[in-house]
């Protein structure tokens, strides 16, 4: 069992040093990249505020496929370049989107979400994985928030891979 404690600023806005070492701590050691995506997205679904989903999708044969996650049920196949992951896979490029419903070709898995972030996940000069965090809330995904998962998912990229 691990206990962490993740401090929020005056605003109440979590500090990511905090969560980056929680994670850290949480994939030290261990191999298992199902593991280590498992124990990370139930990390960020804990103390990030105001999701509705967070989790992973991985490229498989040149395709996102559905990853551990926290939330409802969703989406299990998705093509690169096809909506908000589809598009951080393939340019390899974060995706912070204000406004789900303005983005062009978004795959609503869940008609509740707004506001999606999704960051590329690589292995080597490869992406291998997105982190996709969805927010019933539009502009929930500041990019202080952006920057902070950033460094989380840099930290910790050489254990989901």
């Amino acid at each position: 069992m691990y206990e962490f404690s993740v401090s929020k600023d005056d605003s109440g806005k979590i500090l990511y040093e905090d969560l980056i070492e929680a994670a850290q701590a949480l994939v030290a050691n261990e191999p298992d990249t199902i593991a280590n995506m498992a124990n990370i997205s139930a990390l960020i679904w804990q103390y990030v505020s105001d999701l509705n989903w967070a989790g992973f999708y991985r490229v498989i044969d040149g395709e996102l496929v559905l990853g551990p996650f926290q939330g409802k049920s969703a989406c299990i196949r998705i093509a690169m370049g096809k909506g908000v992951c589809g598009a951080a896979a393939e340019t390899g490029e974060t995706q912070r989107i204000a406004d789900v419903h303005a983005f062009p070709g978004h795959i609503a898995c869940d008609a509740e979400s707004r506001s999606e972030l999704v960051i590329p996940i690589f292995g080597g000069d490869q992406v291998i994985a997105v982190l996709d965090l969805d927010s019933p809330i539009k502009e929930r995904f500041s990019p202080e928030d952006q920057a902070g998962l950033e460094r989380l998912i840099d930290t910790i990229s050489s254990s989901l891979s």
